[in-house]
């Protein structure tokens, strides 16, 4: 099996206010501008949609399952916390098909460590249908924090999540 000739990618933010248009949504174009970074480096073609909807399951859950078939990257900010309108992890959690938690294990104990709130956030990795999924929280800099450790083991995730056997320390 080879990876995609080019990789679909959907960033979703979660965020009533911005989907409403009280504020400008910072952390998706923050995350696009991580994976133009990745995807420049990699040398592999991409497309990247972006979409903002209010904190809303059913929104949040048919998008995702047709993004299972259409999209080989989907990235969630927004909706990780504990507050009462944050229903990202339990809309995402029931249409992975396998979990990956190491990645958001160690994010929150690296960042964790110095800024003890990151410990609050329950974002979770895994596969959804065709799709590597990851949840990240709201802010631009907890997006910055994910995705300055996920870009370092992306290219091996794809490699196994596409059962291409290159063994790439990179």
């Amino acid at each position: 099996m080879n990876i995609p000739e080019k990789f679909e990618i959907l960033i979703i933010t979660l965020s009533d206010r911005a989907y409403r248009g009280e504020y400008k949504d910072l952390s998706g174009p923050k995350i696009r501008e991580k994976i133009k970074e990745f995807f420049s480096l990699a040398g592999w073609s991409y497309n990247v949609n972006l979409t903002i909807i209010p904190d809303d399951a059913s929104i949040l859950s048919d998008l995702l399952i047709n993004a299972g078939n259409n999209y080989n990257i989907v990235i969630t900010t927004g909706g990780t916390g504990i507050g009462p309108r944050d229903i990202t992890v339990e809309t995402v959690t029931p249409l992975l098909s396998k979990e990956i938690p190491g990645i958001m294990e160690f994010i929150r104990i690296k960042y964790g460590g110095e800024k003890p709130n990151a410990l609050l956030s329950r974002g979770i990795a895994g596969i959804t249908g065709k799709s590597l999924i990851y949840t990240l929280p709201g802010s631009v800099r907890a997006v910055e924090e994910y995705m300055t450790e996920i870009v370092k083991t992306l290219k091996h995730t794809i490699y196994m999540q596409y059962g291409v056997d290159k063994h790439d320390s990179s």
